[in-house]
């Protein structure tokens, strides 16, 4: 994963598990890795169905996840206190386990026509036993473990009494697994989030209606930043969404950054007054010019094998460049030289990062002002549906490109061919691309963020 690549959630309508699938196939994610995700979790005849919608003129991606014999779980049913002009019943809507947990609330041990449930160990070893890669297992785990957590504190029960009936349990584990693993498809692994809508008005539980948000929901969302409702009606964040900008979530999004590909994710309802949908931004940092702080260390007793681990903790705290190289170290020691660059906002993050991931004893930080060529960033479809992200620069000589490494590595794993073969026929492709617009428009390609 570049760890100069992140995603922006825009929550502004709210966010549920299958708003976050949509998005994410909206963006780029290939549909295959979907729709085979039921049966890589030990769920055969579990269909994922996608299509694509309209919200308010918005062309969105919509994912339902439908169990054997067609079941699946509905959108609750909303109701808003009485206006001025009577009720307005414009509910938000998501499908989902959202609901699951949502009516949970007022009755955890209630049992739908007496479905199976399913309990927090059961929905571990599922995850622990599917093919996912560490990463993925890591943070679902997380997931299912906080929000069981947070169901037992509202209800007055341990976590691992909580049940989720069967449709609900299924529906998600799929939206959460999928929502992670789609991040690391995409290759990304930092995502941020802009303020998050909660709606207004009540939702129908068990036995009664509940202000919006639900009690999870509220627990779930303990320090993620919230904004404003604007036209959203009924439950606009559901506890499955609210778990992912938990698990996923880095805060707010940076001061400057670069937009690129972008996706839009259907809630279950069509609204008249405002787009039913998520919006996701793939970014990547934008740092021309401006002030930034170059940190150094020198170590002696430091194992070269966790040089690449140490480089990956520096440039996810937020480092723009990090070099290492052999040095020799008083009394004919061997040692390294890191040398950082950082955006001055991210000093004390990268130098925590050093201290924590390295044997050093000491940091020497100092203030410099750094000047690079302006960079954009375009996609580049390769076959089988995988899109590849390819850097340009601005140079006074013309555009150069490079292809993004870590997508190329994906694409040359999934289509069973050399890297530097995918590489070059990528480069070729936006060089080709580049040619063919410059003299169309005097627009950038790709919206400046």
């Amino acid at each position: 994963m570049s760890p100069r690549r992140f995603a922006i959630l825009d929550p502004a309508a709210g966010i549920s598990g299958d708003m976050l699938l949509g998005a994410l196939l909206d963006a780029g994610a290939p549909a295959a890795w979907l729709t085979s995700l039921p049966d890589r979790l030990g769920f055969p005849g579990v269909r994922v169905e996608i299509g694509r919608v309209l919200r308010c003129g918005i062309a969105c991606t919509k994912v339902s996840i439908r169990l054997p014999g067609g079941r699946s779980e509905l959108p609750s049913e909303e109701y808003v206190a009485p206006g001025p002009h009577g009720h307005d019943h414009h509910g938000h809507g998501h499908d989902a386990a959202d609901h699951a947990h949502a009516r949970a609330e007022t009755h955890p041990h209630s049992h739908h026509g007496g479905e199976e449930h399913r309990h927090l160990p059961e929905l571990l070893t599922i995850i622990d036993r599917a093919p996912l890669s560490a990463w993925v297992k890591e943070r679902a785990s997380g997931a299912f473990r906080l929000l069981c957590e947070e169901e037992g504190r509202v209800h007055g029960m341990p976590a691992s009494s909580v049940a989720l009936h069967e449709v609900g349990a299924v529906d998600a584990i799929i939206d959460i697994v999928g929502a992670i693993e789609g991040f690391e498809i995409l290759g990304i692994q930092t995502v941020y989030s802009r303020p998050v809508a909660l709606g207004s008005g009540w939702v129908r539980a068990a036995h009664g209606v509940i202000a919006v948000p639900a009690p999870v929901t509220m627990r779930l969302l303990d320090g993620v930043e919230i904004g404003p409702n604007g036209p959203v009606i009924g439950e606009a964040t559901t506890p499955t969404g609210a778990v992912l900008l938990r698990v996923l979530g880095h805060g707010t999004p940076p001061t400057h950054w670069r937009s690129g590909a972008t996706g839009w994710g259907a809630g279950g309802r069509d609204t008249e007054h405002y787009p039913n949908a998520l919006r996701l931004i793939l970014a990547e940092t934008a740092a021309e010019a401006g002030e930034v702080v170059a940190l150094s260390s020198d170590v002696d007793d430091f194992s070269p094998e966790y040089l690449e681990p140490l480089r990956e903790a520096l440039t996810t705290a937020g480092a723009l460049d990090v070099q290492i190289w052999g040095t020799m170290m008083k009394k004919g020691r061997p040692g390294f030289r890191i040398e950082v660059i950082c955006d001055t906002a991210a000093t004390d993050r990268v130098t925590e990062a050093l201290f924590l991931h390295s044997t050093t004893s000491g940091v020497r930080r100092v203030s410099s002002e750094r000047v690079t060529l302006p960079r954009r960033q375009v996609q580049i479809p390769a076959a089988d549906g995988i899109s590849v992200a390819v850097k340009v620069l601005d140079s006074p000589a013309g555009p150069r490109v490079k292809a993004e490494y870590e997508d190329v590595r994906r694409a040359a794993l999934r289509l069973g061919r050399p890297a530097i073969e995918v590489a070059r026929e990528i480069e070729t492709a936006a060089r080709a691309l580049l040619a063919e617009t410059a003299g169309s428009s005097s627009q950038p390609l790709k919206e400046q963020g």
